[in-house]
């Protein structure tokens, strides 16, 4: 319950205490960054469920439709992982300020508006991780799609 900080304030270990403001702030801050974690996690979990059927489904049956239909679901899974991603990091910056003594941002703000050209997203969403769970799938897809043609 403590932020890092040096000069003649600091208590032990070079700490000044946060005041019960602060710490209800970080704390609310850290439940939505969980809440994001979380949602994350039950979407790739899903579009992996969803893919891994369709993927199935349309290699037993070399059906070119439902190969397309498998591609719809997966981007629309992808998009929706990288907004979850974005946004927890824009929360992770709005943490890193309010842990700050001093920090200028507003009580229990739980605004991420100043933060939003630090974390473009695009590069969230082409992440490598994002990339590299999302990317053989949709390759499969793509390629099961062609050898249906």
């Amino acid at each position: 319950m403590t932020g890092l900080s040096e000069g003649p304030d600091a208590g032990v270990g070079g700490r000044v205490a946060l005041d019960a403001d602060q710490v209800k702030h970080l704390e609310f801050i850290q439940g939505v960054i969980t809440r994001l974690g979380t949602n994350s996690f039950l979407v790739k979990g899903w579009a992996l469920t969803l893919s891994a059927g369709l993927l199935a489904l349309s290699a037993s049956q070399l059906s070119w439709q439902l190969a397309a239909v498998g591609v719809v679901p997966l981007l629309c899974f992808w998009y929706l992982d990288g907004f979850f991603l974005r946004q927890e990091r824009l929360f992770r910056h709005l943490y890193d300020d309010v842990r700050r003594p001093g920090s200028q941002v507003e009580t229990l703000s739980m605004n991420v508006g100043p933060y939003l050209d630090r974390t473009p997203w695009a590069r969230i969403t082409f992440s490598q991780t994002l990339a590299l769970f999302y990317g053989p799938l949709l390759g499969a897809e793509i390629a099961i799609l062609v050898i249906a043609l």
